[in-house]
């Protein structure tokens, strides 16, 4: 996806009509669409767009993660409870749906697709983080810290995130998979990154259904 303009042998909306619907050949190795587009040009162009999505949904979804975790768990009370509840009512919910809702409100495009993923996935990956941010507290160094006096901003960045980074690792890789499979469903029912853009989803919908017999 990185390199995409040096292996991608053609333009992702280079259109040849003469050569629409080609089977795959040594011009063409992933044949081509109904337009005459190269397919494998498209693969490799939507490889770029699915991984700037699922890195910037999945970087925006583990800050909001870690935000709400580490207020939550160090905080605590009441603030703690009702935030907690929203999340259970936030997690309730299926996802695909509530993705399409307000896609479909904010309107499709890159930016609304990474803004809504990202709290999406983030709002409901804080439970985990909170659970190790809660384990973290209990130990005898953040107690230390404590006792002598630190400050709250202090004792969160200096002892409470850098040992919860396993897990914020972790969750960060997990959710690029699925802000990439995610953005893809969106697309492939109409509410992802609006065409030319080729996106791995759209190229599956549409045009793809419609000529998938006549061209396989």
């Amino acid at each position: 996806g990185v390199f995409a303009d040096v292996l991608a042998p053609y333009g992702f909306n280079q259109i040849s009509p003469l050569n629409r619907l080609k089977p795959p050949s040594w011009a063409f190795p992933f044949g081509t669409d109904n337009l005459g587009r190269d397919m494998l040009s498209r693969c490799i162009y939507g490889a770029r767009m699915s991984v700037i999505i699922g890195f910037s949904a999945a970087a925006l979804a583990t800050a909001v993660s870690v935000t709400i975790g580490v207020l939550c768990a160090w905080l605590g009370g009441w603030f703690d409870m009702l935030v907690q509840r929203f999340v259970d009512a936030w997690m309730s919910f299926p996802e695909l749906i509530v993705l399409i809702v307000v896609v479909s409100v904010l309107g499709p495009g890159m930016g609304q697709i990474i803004v809504v993923l990202g709290l999406a996935l983030g709002i409901a990956g804080s439970r985990i983080i909170r659970g190790a941010v809660l384990s973290v507290r209990q130990t005898m160094y953040v107690h230390a810290a404590q006792s002598i006096g630190a400050k709250s901003r202090r004792i969160v960045w200096r002892h409470l995130l850098p040992n919860v980074m396993a897990p914020v690792i972790v969750l960060f890789t997990n959710r690029v998979g699925t802000a990439i499979l995610a953005e893809s469903g969106l697309s492939f029912l109409g509410f992802g990154v609006p065409p030319p853009a080729p996106t791995w989803g759209a190229m599956l919908s549409g045009s793809g259904r419609a000529y998938m017999y006549q061209g396989p």
